[in-house]
C-alpha cells in the first residue's frame, strides 16, 4: 500500500513494475511516443505528491491508470494540434493520393521491445492510434479505459469524475467515430505469422537492394500506399504526404533507384507496433547515415503499406544514426 510515510525507494518498488504498461497507455492517447515518456513521469510526480491521499480502495495499478489518464486529459487541454483536414489532390500534385482521414503528423512509431507481449496487437497499430487522435480527449479516455483497459462504465466513471451514463453515451459515440476513422477493409486483414512477415521483409529487402522492379513489384500489393511522415525521407513540411497505387509508388521510387545518381542503401529489420518495420541508411559522405523507418503493413504476403517516419525516431530503437563500417 501506498503511504504517505513511504521513502523513495520503497515508493519506486511499488510503482515502477506498472511503468512499462502505463507508457503505453499514455501512448495510445497522445500517439506520440516522446510525449507518452514525458507523460510517465508526470504519473509518477503526481502520484508520488498524491500518495497521501491514496486510501488503499482500488489497487495501486488502478490508482495510477486514474492518475496518468487525467494527466494525458490535462496535456491535450493545454495543446493546441490539428490533424489537417482531407483534401483531394492539387493540380500540381495530381500523382498524391487523397490525405485519408487518419494521417496525424505527430504519430510516432513504438518499438516492440517496450510492448508487453500480453497487448492486444490491434491496439497499437499505427491504423488504430492515428484513428484514437480524431477523438476527442473524453471519448479518447472512455473508449481506451473502457475498450482496452477492461474497467466497467462505474469504474471509468469514478476516474473521470462523472456518471456511468455520461461514460456509456461517450463510449457509443467514440466507437462510430473509431468505426469512420479506421481503414475500412482492416476487419478483413489477416495477421500474418512472424514467419510468414520476415519471408516477406526478406523478400522487400532484397528487391529494394537489387533495384529490381519486377522483384518490388511482386512484393507490393497493386493499391499499396506509401506515405511520408513529416522530416521522413526528406520530406520537411508539417503535414504527411501519400501515395497510392503500385505504378505510383514505383514511379516515386525510380530517382532514388534508377536515377544518374542511385542512391546507395543499407536496410535493418526492426519491429514496431507489433508488425515489421525496416530501418533505411543511404549512403552519404562515404557512410550509411539514418534515412527514415519504414513501418510495413503485410496483407496475404505482400506490403500494403510503407509508412516512413523520419530518423528521429532511430533512438528509441536501438539503432544507430551511423552504420559502422
Amino acid at each position: 500500500m501506498v503511504t504517505d510515510t513511504m521513502d523513495d525507494t520503497e515508493f519506486a518498488a511499488l510503482t515502477e513494475q506498472h511503468r512499462r504498461e502505463l507508457r503505453v497507455h499514455c501512448y495510445r492517447f497522445l500517439g506520440s511516443l516522446d510525449e507518452a515518456e514525458d507523460l510517465v513521469q508526470e504519473t509518477f510526480l503526481r502520484a508520488w505528491r498524491g500518495r497521501d491521499q491514496y486510501a488503499g480502495r482500488a489497487s495501486v495499478r488502478a490508482w495510477l491508470y486514474k492518475i496518468a489518464t487525467n494527466a494525458c486529459l490535462d496535456f491535450l487541454g493545454r495543446s493546441v494540434r490539428e490533424i489537417p483536414a482531407v483534401d483531394l489532390p492539387t493540380a500540381s500534385g495530381a500523382h498524391l493520393a487523397p490525405r485519408p482521414a487518419a494521417a496525424v503528423p505527430w504519430l510516432q512509431p513504438c518499438p516492440d521491445d517496450l510492448l508487453d507481449a500480453a497487448i492486444a496487437r490491434e491496439t497499437v497499430e499505427l491504423a488504430f492510434l492515428a484513428a484514437v487522435q480524431h477523438l476527442s480527449p473524453r471519448q479518447r479516455a472512455v473508449l481506451i479505459l473502457r475498450d482496452v483497459v477492461g474497467w466497467s462504465a462505474k469504474e471509468t466513471a469514478t476516474a473521470l469524475e462523472t456518471t456511468p451514463a455520461s461514460v456509456s453515451s461517450s463510449l457509443q459515440r467514440a466507437r462510430a467515430e473509431l468505426r469512420a476513422q479506421l481503414p475500412s477493409r482492416r476487419t478483413e486483414w489477416r495477421v500474418e505469422s512472424r514467419s510468414e512477415e520476415r519471408a516477406v521483409v526478406s523478400r522487400y529487402i532484397s528487391a529494394i537492394d537489387a533495384a529490381d522492379d519486377a522483384a518490388i513489384a511482386a512484393v507490393l500489393r497493386d493499391d499499396v500506399r506509401c506515405s511520408h511522415q513529416p522530416g521522413a525521407g526528406g520530406h520537411d513540411g508539417p503535414e504527411p504526404t501519400w501515395y497510392s497505387g503500385l505504378a505510383t509508388v514505383l514511379e516515386g521510387w525510380a530517382p532514388a533507384l534508377h536515377g544518374p545518381s542511385p542512391l546507395g542503401l543499407r536496410m535493418v529489420p526492426t519491429r514496431a507496433n507489433g508488425g515489421p518495420a525496416v530501418a533505411t541508411y543511404f549512403r552519404h559522405d562515404g557512410r550509411y547515415r539514418a534515412f527514415g523507418l519504414n513501418a510495413l503493413l503485410i496483407v496475404a504476403g505482400k506490403v500494403a503499406e510503407v509508412t516512413t517516419f523520419a530518423p528521429t525516431v532511430f533512438g528509441a530503437f536501438g539503432l544507430p544514426d551511423v552504420l559502422p563500417d
